[in-house]
């Protein structure tokens, strides 16, 4: 039977113009092919306010383009206190913003904060690397990590929610 109650998921990095809203454009990809839709909510958004309502990084943008994901429609917001309630998984880029995650989060939400790559099965990498000042290379890279970590993530919210 289907848990009817949705399942909210928000992917955080630091500014989010990179590779949160990577990560919330692919993971909706894979939630729209599995037609849980309606069923898991996808958000992303940053520890820190420096692009607050700015599109994706353009570099962002080609990458999930050239594989079919349109995130230009995204606009970067920043973590407030209702997220750490509001979500079910709160899943970092890096080791840096689960920190900051964890430390701001009140006790009963430490619980729903993961490391994103966790879900990624035999990665050596346990971060997400910021592409912003690098290359169009950074982005690609940032798009195979977070497309294999979605799909391990989808697997384990089916598992845990009887999806």
């Amino acid at each position: 039977m289907i848990n009817k109650r949705k399942v909210r998921v928000i992917f955080v990095c630091m500014g989010n113009i990179c590779r949160s809203p990577t990560a919330e454009g692919v993971f909706r990809a894979h939630v729209e092919a599995a037609g849980l839709g309606d069923i898991i909510d996808v958000d992303s958004a940053g520890t820190h306010g420096f692009h607050i309502g700015r599109a994706p990084d353009r570099r962002a943008q080609e990458a999930a383009t050239a594989r079919g994901i349109d995130i230009s429609g995204l606009r970067a917001r920043q973590v407030d206190s209702y997220d750490f309630e509001a979500f079910d998984y709160i899943l970092a880029m890096d080791e840096a913003n689960y920190g900051i995650l964890v430390a701001d989060a009140p006790p009963s939400a430490r619980e729903h904060i993961h490391r994103f790559l966790s879900f990624a099965a035999d990665r050596p990498e346990s971060e997400v690397p910021d592409p912003y000042y690098g290359g169009g290379d950074g982005f690609e890279h940032v798009f195979d990590l977070v497309d294999e970590a979605s799909a391990g993530l989808l697997t384990a919210i089916r598992r845990d929610h009887g999806l």
